[in-house]
């Protein structure tokens, strides 16, 4: 026996599920940076290999969505579990599912609106009952929004109207992007007249203007989860995400590339800005947020959420939005400066 030894507090650990894809990967290193132990998990030891998770601070297991077992076992001794892996229509569910099996505090980056759905009304009494919490949709296009509209909105407790622009100087979508596009095909949906309605078709059109570097922008309403995260807990009359032209010509050409690295820690040059523009009774909100790397950014972004999580810092256990369980001033500014410049006017 070792009492020094035995006085050692245990380390927090997090398993990553689809850790040796683009994003896992920055996940992973955002664990490290933080103090806390990855499970790295991948489909296989060659996946896990492939992606060059070097550090000796990482556990690293093996698991497949169609293998109860498999999940089970690669979750063990975790504390909270962040889902990586889309598309998630086809991953949300069973790795979800061996969360709650587990005990363990789970999140996701999808921007799949049937997916975040299906895990918030099949995982809120469960999540509830085992006293965790369960949040979907924690990534850039998503949580981010919704903490965004969150903050945006303060103390008013409803609005007239809700616009997100998301605009990108480019878009080099990820395999898993890819992929996850093919097979999205429900029809998204927004808020009209205070109802979850699909949206229109041909998509509506408007011009943007916002800061520099991306000036005016030619916007095509193009919504992500962040429309039912929103919907959840904000009554609006009408909620709509645009997109600017740039970027949806990018991730739909098939020639675009993968997203190239920029600097040492993997992230790629592309600029992001969301504008977030809440109107009620004839006064304006507006919140404003800068970054760089949609998915190098997603890493902090939901580290950040499982960080809060696991030192209890959260609302009431369940299945939640960001902008419902958390604080969404507290965590955003919690990313600035190093990831997020925020600017927040009202009129």
């Amino acid at each position: 026996m070792n009492p020094e030894k035995d006085r050692e507090p245990h380390p927090v650990v997090v398993a990553v599920f689809g850790a040796a894809g683009h994003t896992g990967r920055f996940v992973v290193s955002e664990l490290l940076r933080r103090g806390i132990m990855p499970i790295a998990i991948a489909r296989s030891s060659a996946a896990l290999a492939e992606a060059n998770l070097s550090s000796s601070r990482i556990l690293r297991r093996q698991a497949t969505v169609d293998d109860e077992e498999s999940l089970d076992k690669a979750f063990a001794g975790a504390h909270a579990v962040i889902n990586c892996a889309g598309p998630f229509l086809e991953t949300a569910d069973p790795v979800a599912a061996a969360a709650i099996r587990a005990g363990i505090h789970y999140l996701d980056l999808s921007a799949e609106q049937p997916s975040t759905l299906a895990v918030l009304d099949k995982y809120d009494d469960a999540a509830r009952k085992g006293g965790i919490a369960v949040v979907p949709a924690m990534g850039f296009y998503g949580g981010f929004a919704d903490l965004l509209a969150t903050a945006a909105l303060g103390d008013w407790d409803h609005a007239d109207t809700i616009d997100i622009m998301i605009g990108l100087d480019s878009w080099h979508p990820t395999r898993g992007t890819r992929i996850t596009g093919e097979k999205n095909i429900a029809r998204r949906q927004v808020i009209t007249e205070g109802r979850l309605v699909p949206v229109t078709l041909p998509a509506a059109e408007r011009l943007w203007e916002f800061a520099d570097p991306l000036g005016s922008q030619a916007m095509v309403e193009l919504p992500f989860s962040e429309i039912v995260l929103i919907a959840r807990h904000v009554r609006a009359a009408e909620l709509h995400t645009y997109l600017n032209r740039i970027a949806l010509g990018d991730v739909r050409n098939p020639a675009t590339p993968a997203p190239k690295a920029a600097d040492a820690t993997g992230r790629s040059a592309q600029r992001f800005i969301v504008d977030v523009v809440a109107q009620r009774e004839g006064m304006s909100r507006r919140i404003r947020a800068q970054g760089r790397d949609i998915y190098a950014f997603s890493a902090p972004l939901i580290c950040e959420g499982a960080a809060r999580l696991l030192e209890g810092r959260f609302g009431s256990a369940g299945a939640q939005p960001p902008g419902a369980i958390f604080d969404a001033q507290e965590i955003l500014s919690a990313l600035t400066p190093e990831h997020l410049t925020l600017e927040m006017t009202a009129a």
